[in-house]
């Protein structure tokens, strides 16, 4: 996105930068202290440029931003919100000020107009896209762990590998520790991150129905029928053993899963003998980006976010074999979640993008960092 910027401003054309500004999330500078007191919304910052005598709110793009300040944190925002809360005597939105990626634009009332129909035009910044922090790790083991949270990094329209301060933004990163996570505090998030990194939280049923299966795979040679596997489930020795309703669940999960398998195999990602072995893709993949939120939240540091994806990597590199079984990990995880949910739909053909960008685009991690 910076690229782009710089070539628009080289260019000296007003509406492209405008249109590259209205498609990426903006970020301002706020003091932690402002930001954690209740009801108060800190105003747009400005400074005095003394090398043309203007006076301008400066905002950063998401590949521009500073590293990670315990004590100072950022808000989004975007071209449209800036148009509405603009302070009246301020002439100039300063871009990137000070780096070889800077934009300086026009910003009296007049102007404002042209920013809202550039914004309208875009419709914001898009989710669903694969973005890349050039400056972020691109190879070895961090990259490897950071590549692990790609899918919801896709799902979010955010850089898959960034580490740093945001993830989207500081009030953003709380809140998504809050809901649904349940993280209030640093305490609460190294549970959470616990939990994760033991595959507590992915379906301890539907777990169970895949190492049924795989039993049966070592014992017989061979992949088992659906009678087979399904009487490894449910039939007279489990039934014995295990909960009514663990069972009726069990039965469920199965048909999910072949349910799913078999879209997995209609799409060309699973070969016809093919499986999942295991969900754990789904809490590996969440627990990189509770650690991205909580680096963003400032309940934890650096140092420890790095520490935290590394193991993160190493327990995928155990329970996988390529970026593709991960990913098939993960789709089928969040598809057997969300079935039955209002909007179920979406999110297959969502799940179905997000594998093949993933595992299909020449930039995706998947294809430029070796699994092991």
């Amino acid at each position: 996105m910076e690229r782009q910027l710089y070539e628009a401003t080289a260019h000296g054309s007003a509406d492209a930068v405008l249109d590259v500004l209205s498609r990426t999330r903006l970020y301002v500078l706020v003091p932690r202290l402002h930001a954690d007191t209740p009801g108060f919304t800190a105003p747009l910052p400005s400074f005095h440029d003394p090398a043309t005598g203007r006076t301008c709110v400066p905002v950063l793009t998401p590949g521009m931003l500073p590293p990670w300040h315990p004590e100072w944190v950022f808000r989004r925002t975007r071209l449209s919100e800036l148009a509405l809360a603009w302070p009246q005597d301020r002439r100039w939105l300063a871009v990137n000020h000070g780096t070889p990626y800077a934009a300086v634009v026009e910003a009296r009332t007049r102007h404002h107009r042209a920013w809202l129909k550039a914004d309208a035009r875009s419709g914001g910044p898009q989710a669903g896209r694969l973005l890349t922090h050039s400056g972020g790790p691109l190879h070895g083991p961090l990259a490897h762990g950071l590549a692990l949270g790609a899918h919801l990094a896709v799902h979010n329209g955010l850089v898959w590998n960034g580490l740093g301060a945001v993830y989207d933004d500081y009030p953003t990163d709380k809140a998504r520790l809050r809901s649904p996570w349940g993280v209030h505090h640093r305490a609460d998030y190294r549970d959470t991150l616990d939990s994760l990194m033991r595959t507590r939280l992915a379906g301890r049923v539907h777990e169970g129905v895949l190492r049924a299966r795989s039993a049966l795979v070592t014992r017989l040679g061979r992949t088992p029928s659906h009678e087979e596997w399904s009487d490894a489930v449910t039939g007279p020795p489990a039934a014995h053993r295990a909960d009514p309703e663990d069972l009726a669940e069990a039965a469920r999960s199965l048909r999910l899963i072949e349910r799913y398998e078999d879209l997995f195999r209609a799409e060309g990602f699973l070969a016809p003998d093919g499986r999942v072995d295991t969900l754990a893709a789904f809490d590996h993949g969440r627990a990189v980006n509770v650690v991205r939120l909580a680096l963003g939240a400032r309940y934890c540091e650096p140092h420890e976010a790095e520490q935290a994806v590394l193991r993160i990597g190493e327990l995928a590199r155990r329970a996988y074999g390529s970026w593709a079984d991960f990913s098939l990990g993960y789709c089928l995880t969040r598809l057997i979640h969300f079935d039955g949910d209002e909007g179920a739909g979406l999110t297959v053909q969502e799940s179905l993008a997000q594998h093949r960008i993933l595992t299909q685009d020449p930039m995706s991690p998947y294809r430029n960092i070796p699994w092991s």
